[in-house]
């Protein structure tokens, strides 16, 4: 089985194999059959190194997928900030597994899209409590997300994410596999 979907990995989620980021959300169109085998078949790669992929909305036209780090995603949510909005928005319980579970149903169900997913990506809580409050009132610059608290933290995790994705961008043209650009959460834990 030839498993397409390592290149969007590579493309769109370099942040997140990396270690700098929560998460990332890629949608993928004409999908194969077997997409949830390819699915399956990474996340026995993903999961030795502390990442999970999984689909978060699916139609038969696209396939909406969330590549997370757990341990950053359990780190984020504790958050004061994080669990405020979570609580406002009607989440309502207390482990990562649970809130990404709630935040499937949300994107399922909810008549708005749910603007709480940037807490599952790694954003700020100011950033994405601005955000909810009103997307156009105190935006302080605009990057991978828009900025309404600490715009000199705000630019650093931009610099970095670029960097990022243009490193994994140029490794994965020349050919490298997906393997050796997946950063091992255990490594991370020793790093700070």
């Amino acid at each position: 089985m030839r498993i397409m979907l390592r290149n969007e990995l590579m493309e769109y989620c370099a942040p997140t194999l990396a270690g700098i980021k929560t998460g990332n959300l890629f949608t993928v169109t004409d999908y194969p059959d077997d997409v949830m085998d390819q699915i399956r078949a990474l996340n026995r790669i993903l999961t030795k190194k502390g990442l999970r992929l999984i689909p978060v909305k699916k139609t038969e036209k696209i396939i909406v997928l969330y590549l997370y780090r757990p341990d950053l995603l359990a780190s984020d949510l504790k958050k004061p900030g994080a669990k405020k909005i979570l609580k406002m928005k009607g989440y309502f319980c207390g482990n990562e597994n649970c809130y990404v579970a709630q935040l499937v149903k949300h994107l399922a169900f909810d008549e708005t899209f749910p603007h709480e997913i940037g807490l599952f990506l790694g954003y700020p809580p100011e950033d994405v409590a601005g955000f909810i409050n009103d997307p156009r009132k105190g935006v302080k610059c605009c990057g991978c997300w828009k900025v309404y608290g600490n715009v000199h933290e705000a630019r650093k995790a931009f610099e970095r994410i670029e960097k990022c994705n243009r490193i994994y961008y140029r490794a994965a043209k020349s050919g490298r596999p997906l393997e050796s650009m997946i950063v091992d959460s255990k490594a991370l834990r020793f790093a700070v």
